[in-house]
Order: C-alpha cells, then structure tokens, then sequence
C-alpha cells in the first residue's frame, strides 16, 4: 500500500506491482536498491521539479529514430511530492516495468496527454519538426495549463504564451519529463505492435520499426509499407539509425 510521499521518499505500492515474476523481481530489487542507499542502472533519484511554486509540465518524444510509424510524444504534469523508485528515463528501463510506470503515472499525475504524427507528415516537414508538433498537440490536450515547460534535449518551438526549458538528458534529471518520456514510449510501442499484425514480416512487435538488421533485410525482401518513411528508408538520417527515442 502507498504511503504518504515526501520528498525522495521510497514506496512500493503492491496493487501495481507487475504480472509476471521477472517484473515482481525487478519491482522488489528497485526496493531493496532504494532502500540500501544503492543506485542501479535504472533506478534514479530524480528532480521533482524546476520551480516549486510553478505548474511545470514535462515533454518528450519517442520513435524519432525509426524507419516507419508515427512520432509520439507525451506532456506530463505531475504533483510536486510525485515519487516513484523505478522512473527514469524510458530507455534505461525494461519493457515490462514501463507497462507498470504507464500505470501509475496515469493515476497519479495531474494531467497528461499522448499524440502523434504520422510518417506522412514526418516526411512532409522532417522529423524534427514533426516532434515539436507532437508536443505541441500534447500540451494542447492538457486540461490544465503549465505555467513552464520541461523539454527534453536542446531544442524547441516555442509553446504559446508558456516558458520552456530545453535539458539535454532532462529525462533522466526531472520526474516530469521522465514520466512523459514512458507515455510516449509505451503508447508508440503498443502501436507499432497493432501496425505489426498488419505487416508481420518485418517484426515490429519486437524492433518497433527501429533500423535493425532483420528490418532493414525484411525491406530489402518486401519493400516499403504505407507506414515506412519515406525520408529515412531512402537515406536515414545520420546519427538516428539505431537510436531509440
């Protein structure tokens, strides 16, 4: 059962706990890590916030580096005692527990959104751009506007009327955009596994579109999907093959 949260303070609530062993375990060694003082490699004592009296929404993106699917990203905000022992950064932590994290951020945060942009208009105005719009449509969504904006990376196009800061590695420093870097992660993921029954051939219930060999050799073999895109199957962008965001 939760406890009352203060700041840095470690808690397991038993209701959320996995529903497979290797995530029990995981979910019990995240305690035992936490409680010994220890750090791990994804567990981590993250920032609640920039500003205490500020309403401050994190943002994040995820699938910018894949060769087909949409771009999603995720705005969060979060309550300013919000803890959790395993959030981090979604790229340091196994599947299993970011299907938990999704979960209890759902529950817990004041106020989230998801969305997306198709590969269409991926290629249509560059990856970047489309990322930005992702966000923008998150915070669009938010039924409580943010008085600052938590961007992860170094880059962004202004929000409306709202300050930002731009955090190279922001979601492995604030909670808030950690836990929009999981949304983001866990709702693209479970797309590209609805994509998948679509196109099986190319595994992205498993590679989620990302440049693997065994994808890169199933368009080799297939050829281009409606979903593939184009931009990047032609010539991915450098430094973004095997990148997982």
């Amino acid at each position: 059962m939760a406890t009352g949260l203060e700041e840095g303070s470690v808690f397991i609530n038993s209701a959320k706990v996995g529903d497979t062993p290797a995530v029990r375990i995981i979910i019990l060694l995240a305690f035992f890590i936490f409680s010994s003082g220890h750090k791990s490699e994804f567990c981590a004592v993250l920032r609640a916030y920039m500003y205490k009296r500020k309403i401050e929404a994190g943002c994040d993106e995820a699938g910018r580096g894949c060769l087909a699917g949409p771009v999603f990203a995720a705005a969060v905000i979060l309550p300013k005692d919000f803890s959790h022992p395993l959030l981090n950064d979604s790229k340091q932590v196994p599947e299993g527990v970011r299907d938990e994290l999704r979960i209890y951020i759902e529950e817990n945060a004041l106020a989230y959104a998801v969305s997306s942009v198709d590969n269409e208009e991926i290629d249509r105005i560059n990856i970047l751009k489309a990322s930005f719009k992702a966000m923008h449509q998150a915070l669009d969504q938010l039924p409580i506007r943010p008085e600052l904006l938590l961007i992860d990376g170094n880059r962004f196009t202004p929000y409306p009327e709202v300050r930002h800061h731009c955090i190279i590695k922001g979601d492995s420093i604030f909670a808030a955009i950690a836990a929009a870097s999981i949304l983001a992660k866990t709702y693209r993921d479970a797309h590209m596994k609805e994509l998948h029954n679509l196109h099986p051939e190319y595994g992205w219930s498993q590679n989620k579109a990302y440049g693997t060999e065994s994808h890169r050799s199933a368009i080799a073999l297939h050829g281009l999907t409606p979903y593939h895109r184009k931009t990047f199957t032609s010539k991915p962008p450098e430094g973004t093959l095997f990148e997982e965001r």
